[in-house]
């Protein structure tokens, strides 16, 4: 059956029909003609690795996760602290324990197969509305709205919504509802994305050869950057603390594990004072974790989370001490295979520049 605002639709697969993007993860519109099937695997987990994230800093992450979990039966047997060292640098880590929690479900409660209902997808670990929207619609078919920030941009220009987001979130998927191809809701899915990302963009879009330019409201009215509309942003809180950089004589840094719950859980890290997103943690050496020795301040990085800003101290001391129950001795070489999350590469690459 035809979507109700199909001719757009039409356009628009046209056009991804001859530039779709080369990704990795993705099945080409030829191929899927031939009857080439997605893997709804390498779909639910790049659509993970993308949340919050750019495609160009995903490849690479993407490629390493494949080559050692090819299948989701592999992931589900990984020890989590091994998809965490993997993950390190992605940010957003409750993704990666989320990816274990739901490789385990599948296993479990589908016997290995990912489900091709939306509420089943919806009630996995770590798979919300959008995620099991394109999960369904790209690896399945199924005619559901997938609307992401690409998405978004895409529609309110096409529709000139003037309401500000995220309120006009409702009216945008009603809009994609509506335009969708129930034939080829993958591809329209996908279609969409690549569309936001490569002509619709956020500055200076490419709208001369752009599919829907005959259709585009926005453009009509002569300004199709002020769509969409966004609610002023709140400014975040700046926080404080201090990270301590311990280096024994081998060149062997001290670290230890965060706790399990809150943020960046199960991460790793450097010693640091207790900063949390609504309150500061000590910045001086006297709150170091080694006694007795002399600490060296090295600077201050910066680290911006979802909400707040993060200014850390950094200080470095040489000690061939022994390590506390929760700590280790990573050596050199072996820093980059750390659960580290960013902000705490940051804080060892201020103290030792050649760390990584």
């Amino acid at each position: 059956m035809p979507s109700r605002d199909s001719a757009p639709a039409q356009k628009l697969l046209a056009w991804y029909d001859d530039h779709a993007r080369d990704l990795p993860w993705r099945v080409s519109p030829r191929e899927r003609a031939k009857g080439v099937r997605p893997d709804p695997y390498r779909v639910w987990l790049s659509e993970i690795m993308l949340q919050q994230t750019t495609v160009a800093a995903v490849r690479d992450y993407f490629h390493a996760f494949t080559e050692r979990w090819p299948t989701i039966e592999a992931l589900a047997a990984a020890d989590e602290e091994d998809i965490l060292k993997a993950w390190a640098g992605l940010g957003y880590y409750s993704r990666a324990r989320n990816l274990k929690k739901c490789a385990d479900a599948i296993m479990a409660a589908h016997g290995g197969a990912f489900p091709d209902d939306l509420d089943a997808l919806r009630a996995l670990p770590g798979i919300g509305d959008y995620t099991s929207a394109a999960i369904a619609a790209i690896a399945f078919d199924v005619p559901a709205a997938v609307v992401d920030g690409n998405v978004d941009r895409v529609v309110t220009r096409l529709k000139a919504i003037d309401t500000p987001l995220p309120k006009a979130k409702p009216t945008i998927k009603a809009e994609v509802a509506a335009m969708l191809d129930a034939n080829r809701p993958g591809d329209f899915a996908q279609a969409m994305m690549d569309l936001g990302a490569t002509i619709c963009t956020p500055k200076r879009p490419a709208c001369l050869p752009c599919p829907l330019r005959s259709d585009c409201a926005a453009l009509n009215q002569g300004d199709p950057e002020r769509f969409p509309v966004k609610a002023p942003k709140k400014d975040k809180p700046l926080r404080v603390g201090a990270a301590y950089v311990l280096v024994r004589d081998d060149g062997a840094v001290l670290l230890e594990k965060r706790a399990g719950t809150g943020l960046l859980a199960g991460m790793t890290q450097v010693p640091t004072t207790g900063w949390t997103a609504r309150r500061d943690g000590e910045t001086g050496s006297d709150a170091a974790p080694v006694d007795g020795l002399t600490w060296r301040q090295c600077g201050q990085v910066r680290h911006v989370f979802t909400h707040f800003a993060l200014d850390l101290t950094v200080w470095f001391a040489r000690s061939n001490c022994g390590a506390s129950d929760g700590q280790w001795w990573s050596p050199a070489s072996e820093l980059a295979g750390e659960a580290l999350p960013t902000v705490m590469k940051k804080a060892i690459a201020c103290a030792l520049p050649n760390a990584f």
